[in-house]
């Protein structure tokens, strides 16, 4: 073993020595920044991009030499010598490059200075290393300006997975490409008052942070290019390809835990108030200031392949993060942020097989193991006394693991075709633990954990594509087509019996309510309920096994007409073997006004195939409130239920979208500002609860999903960008800002009741999907050994209609007074993140900060809130100040 250790930091040390640093700046003859330029080590595959602000960095071999390529521009080889290349490209060049597909076009001589849509560019290595953001959706929820994700809380499964937005629409109305290929959605249905609220999505927390080059947000409806669910945009995830270089960081932080608010003496969750393993409150630590410890380590490596360019990338990632717990009121005593414990791990690789065809694949897993607070049951029939003497908080615990991998062949014909044939298998599983609780029905008797059962969603994505540039026509014209074969499977299984079953009076189940009866609260003198409180488990009546595929077809061209116009246009047929067919298009136009300015535009429409789970998920569950508890069920759209309250079967969301917008680059200032409008019809949504006390089922009400609504929405994208260095000094500015105004135009209620198929409540709920304004402003210092991060972040007001808009409108004297007093109005606010970065060494950099410094809240609102706290999950989120320190190596 010590020879292996001896033989191991022998050759760390000869690696380290025979590597060397080289950074610079690109830019053109203009002095504008250049992003997206190849830069690699002349003779390997070991190469990088510049970022938005045309900045590399890349480790290479001593004596290496440096080619920069750009199409446009005329390629440059440079020697290294010293540790800074800045270099300057000369326009109208021919060569050769490595092709690099930007999302959004298919022509790879397209990039994003040029393209007719808006795409952001994130430099994922650059953003990690200078904030204290543990994941994706936190990442991209201060960085991109119409990104929207929050944690939730007394939300079931949305409490583990976190629903996010773009440009306000629903998570699952925006595609996740991982290397340009369709990455697979969550089993997850977010149900109660979450944002997509009876939406499924994709979850970006499951991609290892530190296995990603870059993410590339299309910011426009795509689904004539891509398929469904690209109505409000597509986010490409490219995964990292460098060798020869270790990379990571081992990271922790906390929370204050100093709650801003005006909160009753004794109140849940303040600093002296804490719940043990039971969810049982008790009282230690009076002065604790901090929680939601966490604690990141992670770890990227990539080595050659072959003598012809081929490499593997690995990243491995854990995370473990304890909960948080806020003020919350005596019916949600846990409320809080859910811990998280996971592991992931990434893979990327390219090999070539001969002199005309590469072979790749790339995938991972990832696993999480989550626990979260549910709401509290104080009394009544079901506390059992002996068990949990006052009462107590049961625990929703899940596994969660997403499986994934695609594989394909490129290749490139002697006629100038591009050829990419591709496979892809994702799978997700959620599968829940109910801990802390008990089955009331067995009484004394009763376990204090149940499996709870759970779901899956996989999908298998068959590709190929075919793409050619020609520049003999116009100024330059590419073509292509393609076809993809998809086939979906969504499961539900069931829990253990005591996780749904409602026992007798002898510990039997029971399976007929005519000779057997549940065990009688001596208290309140109401039958014992059943199944597993906080989280009733999926009994074999929710089992679900449905599948269905999907082929598609699609034809885009983009001319370039003249040197200054380009116009692309796009086609795609789809059908599905359970609802049908659909044809959509798209085109779009950017004319160069000058060297510095561009107008863009584009017009499409799109759709989106109600997903499975959203046409077969059933389950009943308990809704608490301050009123009290609720026992619902939701009905499957296939559902005799479901059928005779007169809810139609599920067809797809259809949209129109059109923006019109401009960027200028100037020197190093860069501005897009771009407009948009996204009308979709037959939007699916949740509906309200309906009477269903008569039916029989042991359930007061039922709801179910339905194309209930029709939107329109409004907004404005801008970036503004600058970047100067004053001899050993960087300074940069950007302010990102997203305007996003939605109405709802249509309920279509058909003969139900309007407010009971999708109500005011209802109502808001969608339309906070977003803050109607988010702005942020990001400045950066840097120089050699030292960075520093000052941003601000301003969300603008949300307002939601709580519970009380189930009361009795008698109550309140009209249905308008009602919803006055109903509403929760979370003022504007802003939040201030801070970070200073040391380079202690050529190999080690310390960084320290703080998000949300000064411990801003949304505003305290009263008991009706939906989640049981004192705050929804709006704006910033609800628990307050991070604190973080950060040690990142490079070898």
């Amino acid at each position: 073993m010590k020879k292996i250790t001896l033989l191991l930091l022998f050759l760390c040390t000869t690696f380290l020595f025979a590597q060397k640093e080289i950074s610079g700046i690109v830019r053109d003859h203009s002095g504008a920044v250049l992003p997206g330029v190849n830069v690699y080590e002349k003779g390997t595959k070991n190469g990088v991009s510049t970022d938005i602000d045309g900045v590399y960095k890349i480790k290479v071999e001593e004596g290496a030499t440096l080619v920069f390529s750009y199409i446009g521009y005329k390629s440059i080889a440079k020697s290294v010598i010293g540790s800074t290349i800045d270099i300057v490209l000369d326009a109208d060049g021919q060569q050769e490059l490595q092709e690099v597909q930007i999302v959004g076009s298919r022509n790879t001589k397209r990039t994003v200075v040029n393209s007719a849509v808006p795409i952001d560019i994130i430099d994922v290595k650059t953003v990690t290393t200078q904030s204290g953001k543990l994941e994706i959706n936190e990442l991209l929820q201060y960085v991109a300006p119409s990104f929207n994700a929050n944690k939730q809380s007394g939300s079931d499964g949305a409490d583990h997975v976190d629903p996010a937005s773009l440009r306000g629409m629903g998570p699952d109305q925006t595609l996740v490409l991982i290397n340009g290929k369709r990455r697979h959605q969550s089993s997850l249905i977010n149900l109660f008052g979450t944002r997509g609220r009876g939406n499924t999505g994709t979850d970006l927390n499951a991609i290892p942070a530190s296995s990603i080059k870059r993410i590339e947000i299309l910011r426009d409806g795509a689904a004539a290019q891509y398929g469904s669910d690209a109505i409000s945009g597509v986010i490409n995830i490219v995964l990292n390809d460098n060798i020869n270089e270790l990379t990571g960081a081992v990271s922790f932080g906390v929370y204050n835990t100093d709650a801003q608010g005006d909160f009753p003496a004794g109140t849940a969750n303040t600093k002296d108030f804490r719940l043990d393993t039971n969810g049982n409150g008790n009282s230690f630590g009076k002065n604790k200031q901090f929680d939601g410890a966490s604690t990141k380590i992670t770890a990227n490596y990539g080595t050659g392949l072959g003598k012809k360019g081929g490499f593997v990338n690995f990243t491995g990632e854990f995370l473990n993060k304890e909960k948080t717990l806020r003020p919350g009121f005596d019916f949600r005593k846990g409320f809080g942020e859910a811990s998280i414990v996971g592991a992931n791990f990434m893979a990327n690789l390219s090999l070539p097989v001969s002199d005309k065809i590469d072979f790749y694949a790339f995938g991972g897993r990832n696993y999480r193991d989550t626990d979260a607070y549910a709401f509290t049951r104080n009394d009544g029939e079901r506390v059992v006394e002996s068990i949990y003497p006052g009462g107590f908080t049961p625990r929703i615990t899940s596994i969660i693991v997403d499986n994934a991998i695609a594989a394909g062949f490129k290749t490139k014909t002697a006629s100038g075709w591009n050829i990419d044939l591709s496979n892809t298998y994702g799978k997700n599983v959620f599968d829940y633990t109910i801990k802390g609780t008990l089955n009331a029905s067995l009484e004394g008797a009763s376990p204090t954990r149940f499996d709870a059962g759970g779901h899956s969603l996989s999908q298998n994505t068959l590709n190929l594509d075919f793409s050619k540039n020609y520049s003999s026509v116009f100024q330059g014209m590419n073509l292509a087509f393609g076809a993809e074969y998809r086939t979906e499977n969504f499961e539900i299984f069931a829990g253990e019996v005591g996780s749904y079953a409602t026992y007798d009076t002898n510990g039997n189940p029971i399976t007929n309510p005519l000779t057997q009866s549940a065990p009688i609260d001596p208290i309140s003198g109401e039958p014992r309920p059943g199944g597993s409180q906080g989280f009733p488990g999926y009994s074999p009546k929710n089992v679900v096994d449905e599948s269905r595929s999907n082929f598609s077809a699609y034809v885009d061209a983009e001319f370039d007409i003249t040197k200054n116009l380009l116009v692309s246009t796009a086609v795609r047929f789809e059908n599905y073997s359970d609802f049908g067919s659909t044809i959509n298009g798209k085109i779009s136009s950017r004319f160069k006004i000058s060297d510095a300015v561009n107008l863009r535009g584009s017009i499409s429409t799109g759709f989106r195939a109600p997903s499975l789970a959203q046409i077969y998920y059933n389950t009943s569950f308990t809704n608490f409130s301050s009123s009290g508890a609720t026992e619902v069920l939701l009905s499957a759209n296939d559902s005799p239920v479901t059928k005779a309250f007169g809810i139609e079967s599920l067809n797809e969301e259809k949209a129109l979208n059109a923006s019109l917008g401009f960027t200028v680059t100037k020197g190093n200032f860069t501005a897009t500002i771009d407009g948009y409008m996204i009308n979709v019809k037959d939007r699916i949504v949740l509906t309200g609860y309906f009477d269903a006390s008569s039916l029989g089922l042991n359930v007061d009400a039922a709801q179910f999903f339905v194309n209930g609504a029709d939107t329109k929405t409004r907004g404005l994208d801008v970036v503004l960008a600058w970047k100067k260095k004053f001899n050993e000094n960087t300074f940069g500015a950007t302010l990102t800002g997203n305007i996003n105004h939605m109405e709802i135009t249509e309920v279509k209620n058909g003969n139900l009741d309007e407010q009971t198929f999708f109500g005011e409540r209802d109502k808001a709920f969608l339309l906070a999907s977003a803050p109607e304004s988010k702005f942020g402003l990001n400045l950066t210092y840097d120089r050699k050994w030292f960075n520093a991060g000052l941003s601000f972040t301003r969300f603008s007001e949300v307002k939601l209609l709580d519970y009380q808009m189930y009361e009795d409108v008698a109550d309140y004297g009209s249905f308008a007074d009602q919803i006055v007093a109903a509403t929760d109005t979370y003022s504007a606010k802003m939040v201030t993140d801070l970070t200073f970065g040391f380079r202690l060494s050529k190999s080690l950099k310390l960084t320290v900060g703080g998000n949300n410094i000064f411990n801003i809240y949304p505003d305290q609102q009263d008991d009706w809130v939906e989640a049981g706290g004192y705050w929804d999950a709006v704006q910033m989120g609800f628990s307050g100040a991070y604190y973080y320190t950060r040690l990142g190596f490079s070898f």
